[in-house]
């Protein structure tokens, strides 16, 4: 246990130094860590974390000689450690000025930025206190004299664990600190988080299932405001992304009237274009105002963040690369741009503004659609109840398994029995069989049963003394150069000619489609396309226009949470509700999808059937989020064939689907076998029938091969391209169909394919209320609100922006004339 040392008087003089008083919960975290007391802290953001556990470990420590690492700060992100080190830096120096007979602390970082020098200068004499991430702890974990250099180390702080709670970066990171609990048995782990819904499962996954912790909140009084900007006439018949850069002028007023702004996007490409149309209203913001996402440079990236804590910049349009505690305080206003899809998600960006305690919050939503004030209305209602979606650990990813006994290997080695005991203490593998087990050691000493032949998968092996260990040199540089639970997109680095600099990273897809000359939109700048060698795609500045890059993973469903809340909202609405302003916005669009069909609430399940001259249609609203709903139509139109052999078109988004067949259907009659709720097992097995599940898990597998070790990107000077790698995970894959069919990372390939992707729990949950409520089934004379945005998408699939655009024109012309009739 850490012993208390009344370091309260210097503390205390920091604060009043500062005009400031410790928070309640500042106070609690400071007990409880002198007290030997770990936990999670969770608070709004700028409430002051950091320092709340920053000056508690000082406390605690401070009176200790300097002996190694003895305090370990983990975060989730490159610019966040540094950002941290900087907010560390200053507070312990201001602390050791006010104590001048403290012992000195020294600080360091340690992420993949860091240079080889600094890292050599780190392994011979360890920093007092090292900020990290987890791949890069992970990488000291592969050290084979890890357990020294981690010998005299105390504390160990996660921040913003709700980032990485829910993904394999968070299991990476449990099985790190199981090691660390297992060689230090007295240290002391902190999370803290902001933005969680089960904080006692929050909790748990950090200290692990067997671990006693407290959990500290911080109940401040954080004034937040949430506002919509309201269009000036919304449309009745709203689809994805219609209002979108018709709201430009309204942003940049609203950009005009505050010191600093962030606009947050959903999308990569979607902030390319912002920055765009900003530019193109407001020329003289060049230089002025900048991009931020994770497909730029670090250089670019880095230089944004400087300007924007200098205060030099009037905003800066970004994507969740900046979701996290950066700490931008002249930053007055967030503006989101389309929907936040959640609940967590919108505070955490609303945190971006005001990211001090006693300071406001503000964040206003930009509707792309009509249907998004809806949204707003609901998310609101959703924070003013306390409705905040909870996030689960992953449960035991086999890659994140293999990739961890290779690093065990490299890292002093393992005795199985052992490591086995220490791999359960973890929420992500408290239930991990024997059967898993046994497959994953068999898959790290000689690849499973089909790769024996091959020395290149011989990468872990007993000695004589039964202790596993890595020997090969080799495979272990390719191990330690892999390791990671981020599995980078099929990309390529753009360049200036012939030896620029590098601006940041687009899909290899988008390059392949265009020839020398062809010109396109990124990093803010308008470039043109040289020639393509080595990955690289070397560019050089352009006039006029150009394309726009799209990225893999754009899309991202909308929450169980939030969706929920909307459908309260409607039927708030359908008794006469319309007391928040979204709502008096949206009243046209409502009261007309009452007026031809009915709204949705949460004891009816809502569907539509449409007779026109493209077929016979059924629009059906489960609110299960764009995920679910894909592996629902595709399952009903499975069933619906079952019944009477047919084709179907699908649409699908965020609030439900709709079903086209070419031939007569009677989906009225259809619709309570179509939507029968067998056990889960079952649907999952008809979900598997019902899409093409063997290509959709081939795409999951390839990621999957890459974390647990199968294909790598190769060497320094040497890296494959996506196509290299996705040939070689493809090949790996039809071998092991064919004869290893009981593979372990076949299985979790088809597992995240239906729990991940189509998110089959939620899917047959779905499935389960839509039986549990009255069927509201209404036979439309004319496309309604509801069912216009389905219709457009499946327009968008299949016709050309020209055709689209007219298709739609003449489509809404037909319904307003109807609506106004």
């Amino acid at each position: 246990m850490l012993e208390r040392v009344d370091q309260g008087r210097a503390i205390a003089r920091f604060f009043e130094a500062r005009g400031w008083r410790p928070f309640d919960f500042q106070k609690e975290v400071w007990a409880r860590m002198a007290a030997g007391e770990g936990g999670l802290l969770h608070a709004t953001t700028g409430a002051g974390k950091t320092l709340a556990v920053a000056l508690g470990a000082w406390q605690a420590l401070e009176r200790e000689a300097p002996q190694g690492l003895t305090l370990l700060w983990v975060t989730p992100m490159r610019a966040l450690a540094a950002d941290t080190m900087r907010a560390l830096t200053e507070a312990f120096s201001a602390l050791e000025a006010l104590d001048p007979t403290a012992p000195r602390w020294t600080l360091g970082m340690r992420t993949g930025d860091t240079s080889s020098s600094q890292r050599a200068a780190q392994a011979r004499k360890p920093p007092r206190l090292l900020v990290t991430t987890p791949e890069s702890l992970s990488l000291l974990l592969s050290r084979e004299n890890a357990r020294d250099y981690f010998s005299t180390l105390r504390v160990v702080v996660v921040d913003e664990w709700h980032e990485l709670l829910g993904n394999k970066r968070g299991v990476q990171t449990q099985l790190a600190l199981a090691r660390l609990r297992l060689w230090r048995p007295g240290v002391v782990t902190w999370g803290m988080s902001a933005t969680l819904g089960d904080l006692e499962g929050a909790k748990r996954a950090l200290l692990g299932p067997r671990g006693a912790g407290a959990l500290v909140e911080a109940r401040l009084e954080k004034k937040l405001v949430i506002d919509t900007l309201i269009p000036e006439a919304p449309e009745r018949f709203p689809w994805a992304g219609h209002l979108g850069l018709k709201m430009a002028p309204r942003v940049v007023s609203e950009i005009e009237a505050h010191k600093s702004t962030l606009l947050f996007t959903n999308t990569r490409a979607q902030a390319e274009l912002w920055l765009q149309q900003l530019l193109r209203l407001r020329p003289d913001w060049e230089g002025c105002i900048a991009l931020h996402h994770g497909s730029l440079a670090q250089e670019e990236r880095d230089a944004a963040e400087r300007a924007l804590k200098a205060g030099d910049l009037k905003a800066v349009v970004c994507t969740s690369s900046l979701d996290l505690g950066v700490d931008f305080l002249p930053v007055e206003r967030v503006l989101q741009i389309g929907s936040p899809k959640g609940v967590a998600r919108l505070l955490q960006r609303a945190g971006r503004s005001g990211h001090a305690p006693g300071r406001v919050s503000r964040v206003t939503l930009v509707p792309s659609h009509s249907l998004e004030l809806v949204e707003s209305a609901a998310a609101q209602a959703a924070i003013r109840k306390g409705r905040i979606e909870s996030r689960v650990s992953p449960s035991a990813p086999l890659d994140v398994l293999a990739q961890h006994l290779v690093t065990i290997g490299l890292g002093g080695g393992f005795r199985p029995d052992d490591l086995v005991e220490e791999v359960r203490d973890t929420v992500a593998y408290e239930s991990l069989s024997e059967e898993s087990w046994r497959w994953c050691l068999d898959f790290v000493r000689q690849g499973g049963p089909t790769l024996r032949a091959y020395p290149d998968y011989r990468r872990v092996a007993p000695d004589p003394d039964g202790v596993w260990r890595t020997r090969d040199k080799r495979l272990a540089l390719r191990h330690r150069l892999n390791i990671g639970a981020i599995v980078s997109d099929a990309s390529m680095v753009v360049q200036y000619f012939p030896r620029g600099q590098k601006l940041g990273t687009v899909e290899e897809s988008f390059v392949a489609r265009m020839k020398p000359g062809d010109k396109f939109w990124f990093a803010g700048r308008l470039l043109a396309l040289v020639s393509v060698r080595d990955l690289t795609a070397f560019v050089k500045k352009a006039t006029g226009g150009g394309a726009t890059p799209r990225w893999m993973g754009g899309r991202m469903p909308l929450s169980t949470t939030l969706a929920d809340e909307m459908v309260e909202t409607f039927a708030r609405a359908a008794e006469g509700d319309m007391s928040s302003p979204e709502l008096r916005a949206a009243e046209p669009l409502i009261r007309l999808q009452q007026r031809w069909s009915a709204l949705p609430t949460p004891r009816t399940l809502l569907a539509e059937t449409l007779k026109s001259r493209e077929g016979w249609h059924l629009f059906l609203y489960p609110f299960a989020g764009r995920n679910a709903h894909l592996g629902l139509a595709s399952l009903l139109a499975w069933r619906a064939a079952t019944i009477a052999p047919g084709t179907f078109s699908i649409a699908v988004n965020d609030y439900g689907f709709e079903l086209l067949s070419a031939s007569a259907r009677d989906w009225a009659a259809e619709l309570p076998r179509l939507i029968a709720a067998p056990g889960l097992d079952e649907t999952r097995h008809e979900v598997i029938e019902s899409l093409n599940a063997a290509e959709l898990a081939r795409r999951r597998f390839r990621d999957i091969a890459q974390i647990a070790g199968l294909v790598t990107t190769g060497y320094p000077g040497e890296r494959k391209s996506a196509r290299q790698l996705q040939a070689s995970s493809s090949l790996f894959y039809d071998v092991f169909r064919k004869y290893d069919p009981e593979n372990g990372l076949l299985k979790q390939a088809e597992r995240e394919l239906l729990e991940d992707e189509l998110e089959v729990k939620r899917l047959h949950e779905a499935l389960v209320r839509m039986n549990a409520r009255r069927l509201d089934c209404v036979a439309l004379k004319r496309c309604s609100p509801l069912a216009f945005p389905l219709v457009a998408e499946r327009f968008r699939e299949s016709l050309s922006t020209e055709s689209f655009n007219a298709r739609i024109e003449r489509l809404l012309a037909q319904l307003n004339s109807a609506a106004d009739a």
